[in-house]
């Protein structure tokens, strides 16, 4: 079953009980407030639900301010690497700020642990990739 976990004019959150799926779709410029906001409400499923899966959907998104980056970096990438998700798949966005932006947080991650992150130019084949069975996190 697919339920709708947070929706706001930032962010749409999705989970998907069956795939354990977490979806985040995202859109438009984020003031610094709402991003960080709906990061941690991304953080809160992620907590609640423990999916193996997720996927961003950034096709919308737009810039991600260089101190929203940084705060991701520190703040954020530790708790995903600690996290159950051992696939994460992007939708990379059409805006070309947010694709350089993103690039730079992957390349900033020293470790995500066992995920595996991949980036897609659409949600169909992002999707295909994060059906694949999955070996949770401590089940190797």
């Amino acid at each position: 079953m697919i339920f709708t976990y947070f929706q706001s004019h930032a962010v749409t959150l999705t989970y998907d009980d069956e795939l354990q799926l977490g979806t985040a779709t995202w859109n438009g410029f984020l003031s610094s407030d709402d991003f960080r906001a709906a990061v941690e409400v991304c953080l809160r499923l992620v907590e609640e639900h423990k999916p193996l899966r997720w996927l961003g959907d950034n096709r919308k998104l737009r810039a991600i301010r260089q101190a929203d980056q940084e705060w991701f970096s520190e703040h954020v990438l530790p708790h995903l690497a600690a996290s159950s998700i051992c696939r994460h798949a992007t939708v990379v966005s059409e805006d070309m700020f947010n694709r350089m932006a993103v690039e730079q947080l992957i390349k900033r991650a020293n470790s995500l642990g066992d995920m595996v992150i991949k980036e897609f130019d659409n949600a169909d084949d992002a999707l295909a990739w994060l059906k694949d069975p999955v070996v949770a996190k401590g089940q190797l």
